[in-house]
């Protein structure tokens, strides 16, 4: 009976051995999923996280980066020490893993309090910005460049609509050169287009470009929060897994 039971545990063992092993590997795939969605969300769309004073937007990004990077690395320490069945290893492990549960919870929730407080972000701070900073400076010449961007993929036309531009720094200057809104406003974008502002010319977008930059970032958001606290879910799994195993090897004889 006593053999009988040894086996029995011997074959449970196995069986979650086996099973963490496979969690693992789709962890590993998870954390550079993790980690793609993190730099996708920095490097795509760059210039744009100039235009937001607030910096969570960016830190959600960054977290999720880390989060990656450290899930791949204990996706192999997790198989290592697995297979080696040393339960300081499965601690260390199990440690990580509840880091970085912590840490993808944590993008998840600041992605889910910018998404509540962007609309009023946006309405204080983009008009500002694109009047006061716009071709103002060497310094500023990112915003220029996130303006004209911004401007011209979304199809839009000042914060709020195209008359936003007629107290624009840039636009009262001589430097203008008559011109009553950037070229990046043109539908056709040539130098001096500006100096024109019929609807035939530019853009005439309701809502101006406030409501394109906050729908695309809105998008963003709901993506970060989505796979952090997803794969903070699935998580839970490989904790649950580690935990039984560590009781199982604990219980062995040696």
């Amino acid at each position: 009976m006593g053999a009988y039971e040894e086996k029995k545990e011997a074959c449970g063992t196995v069986c979650l051995k086996y099973l963490l092993f496979t969690f693992n590997f789709l962890f590993w795939l998870a954390g550079g999923v993790v980690m793609a969605v993190g730099v996708w969300t920095l490097v795509e769309k760059s210039n744009y996280i100039s235009l937001l004073p607030s910096k969570t937007y960016a830190a959600s990004a960054y977290i999720l980066v880390l989060a990656g990077a450290i899930v791949m690395v204990t996706g192999v320490l997790g198989c290592c020490a697995t297979f080696k069945e040393q339960r300081k290893l499965l601690g260390v492990y199990f440690v990580l893993l509840l880091c970085i549960f912590l840490l993808e919870i944590l993008a998840g929730v600041l992605a889910y309090i910018y998404y509540q407080q962007l609309n009023d972000e946006l309405k204080q701070n983009l008009k500002a910005t694109m009047i006061n900073k716009y071709r103002q400076s060497d310094e500023n010449e990112h915003i220029t460049k996130a303006v004209d961007e911004l401007q011209q993929e979304f199809k839009c036309c000042g914060s709020n609509n195209s008359t936003d531009w007629v107290e624009s720094e840039w636009i009262r200057s001589a430097d203008s050169k008559g011109r009553k809104v950037p070229d990046s406003c043109c539908k056709t974008e040539i130098d001096l287009c500006g100096q024109r502002d019929h609807p035939s010319n530019i853009y005439k977008v309701e809502g101006g470009c406030i409501s394109k930059l906050e729908k695309f970032i809105l998008e963003h958001l709901k993506i970060i929060g989505a796979v952090g606290i997803g794969i903070a879910c699935v998580q839970i799994i490989g904790m649950v897994f580690t935990c039984c195993l560590y009781r199982s090897l604990k219980a062995e004889p040696y």
